[in-house]
């Protein structure tokens, strides 16, 4: 019998009695507590001009000429003002494909989950237009998409604070000739989410965010191509594009209709659903899940739902230990692994569309059928959602809190710059690119508390190296916080 075969059946003997433990334990929880550092997170990972209002106040102002370079080039006659945005996670290179879709997952967030969320509502909306501010300046030149700023590799060679920035700011831009449609789509997405979010709050804003969604969406369909071989240099390795196109463009198409409720992003999903593969993964890389819960929930009590609730059903399926076709592993702690980095970005993401799908189940009065007579009804996604929080949050082997300021024993050596170089106000003076070096390399905990940061995780066993270098397990990004955000909120209203 294989090493996965033997942590199946391990952890399907007893990952039920591991998450009635965690329902038990869940109580001890603070979900409150946790979700309002969740969101403090992204005012640690801000670039640009800080406002008055920022709570996160180790950091500073950073990169206020990014996007000047680009002035009096071969396509551009005048400065581009890509100020702003969000670092993607213990770097300072500002990577739009995964910062858009942290952004669509905070939006999606308070979509489903904002009534919830009592006044830490109004930093969510912040969070949002952190970015989407920062994503109309860089849609605002037609016939380009700006898709990322910093090189990578002069960046990743120094450790320094994003204040003290003295490598390279180049901005990188798809365009017709050079397209990249997986970018440009997550980028619609996200300003067609947030566009909802903001109907509530800021008519005039959402229907700039709306407009604009659409001709980004316009210009990723119409000049169809990769970024990795627009821009493969510089995106790859970090953020190629591994999933192909296709799955972006139906999640625009999906985000659209959505907020627009016209026929034409219908039809277009009609069209291009057939393209779409990985009926299992959802991440910034690949968003077919997401379609698929997303689609069934617009199309609640319609016939056109079934192949998108089909294909859920059977993501869910491939998700729960019980079930006789799970794809996933469980560490014995009972942690979710996928292959990859990052490991707990697939229990946050996995979770936010658990409780989304969920909420349909619900509605349509069903549960799903898994072969084998185990049977997962609402309450079961819920009760898989909430044992991984509270793994993040404590209740594993370790007792360890994997979200940083949260809890009493949690990640002190962080992967992460800004946290573990002292902060303007410690140290006035410069610090370059090698200077920082010395930080890296000390085992003492990090000056500045990136509050709310939630790391990789432990590796398969339940352990945890607590170590900068380790940077698979302890690098924060973006992109795991966002959906964890809208899972919270849940459950700080839903606490047993």
């Amino acid at each position: 019998m294989g090493f996965v075969q033997r942590l199946v059946m391990i952890v399907v003997g007893t990952l039920l009695g591991v998450t009635e433990i965690s329902m038990g334990m869940g109580r001890e929880h603070n979900y409150g507590e946790a979700l309002t550092k969740s969101i403090l997170f992204f005012e640690g990972q801000r670039s640009g001009k800080l406002p008055p209002t920022q709570r996160m106040s180790w950091r500073k102002d950073s990169a206020l000429e990014d996007g000047f370079q680009v002035a009096n080039t071969q396509f551009f006659h005048k400065v581009i003002d890509l100020v702003g945005g969000y670092y993607d996670a213990g770097d300072n290179v500002k990577f739009n494909f995964p910062m858009a879709f942290s952004t669509t997952m905070l939006a999606w967030s308070v979509i489903e989950f904002g009534k919830f969320m009592g006044p830490d509502l109004k930093h969510a909306l912040d969070a949002i237009r952190w970015a989407t501010d920062y994503f109309l300046k860089a849609t605002s030149i037609p016939g380009f998409v700006f898709a990322q700023v910093g090189d990578p590799h002069g960046d990743h060679k120094c450790w320094e604070r994003p204040e003290d920035m003295d490598t390279p700011r180049t901005a990188y831009a798809v365009s017709r000739d050079h397209p990249g449609s997986e970018v440009s789509a997550e980028i619609a997405a996200a300003l067609a989410a947030s566009s909802i979010v903001y109907r509530k709050y800021h008519i005039g804003y959402s229907k700039r965010l709306l407009q604009r969604a659409i001709m980004v969406f316009d210009f990723a369909d119409k000049y169809r191509g990769s970024y990795n071989d627009s821009l493969g240099p510089w995106v790859c390795p970090f953020y190629c594009d591994f999933s192909g196109y296709q799955d972006e463009l139906v999640w625009g198409a999906a985000w659209l209709l959505k907020a627009t409720k016209l026929p034409y992003y219908w039809n277009y999903i009609e069209q291009n659903i057939q393209n779409l593969k990985n009926f299992g993964e959802f991440g910034w890389d690949s968003k077919d899940a997401g379609i698929n819960v997303l689609v069934s929930k617009l199309l609640i009590n319609s016939g056109s739902s079934l192949p998108f609730t089909l294909n859920v059903d059977k993501f869910v399926c491939s998700v729960l230990p019980e079930s006789p076709s799970v794809s996933v592993l469980y560490s014995p702690g009972g942690l979710l692994f996928k292959p990859g980095g990052s490991n707990l970005q697939h229990a946050t993401a996995i979770s936010f569309l658990f409780l989304v799908y969920a909420g349909y189940l619900n509605k349509a009065n069903k549960v799903i059928d898994c072969g084998g007579n185990v049977f997962a009804s609402a309450n079961r996604l819920k009760q898989v959602a909430r044992g991984q929080v509270d793994y993040i949050l404590g209740t594993n082997p370790l007792k360890m809190s994997y979200m940083v300021g949260y809890g009493s024993k949690y990640p002190q050596r962080i992967h992460h710059r800004g946290s573990s170089l002292p902060s303007i106000d410690q140290f006035p003076g410069h610090i370059d690119c090698k200077g920082g070096s010395s930080y890296f390399d000390t085992q003492n905990p990090n000056p500045n508390l990136l509050i709310g940061a939630v790391v990789g995780g432990p590796d398969i066993t339940d352990s945890y190296t607590d170590s900068r270098a380790d940077f698979v397990h302890s690098e924060p990004t973006t992109y795991i916080n966002a959906p964890l955000v809208g899972v919270l909120a849940y459950f700080k209203s839903h606490p047993s």
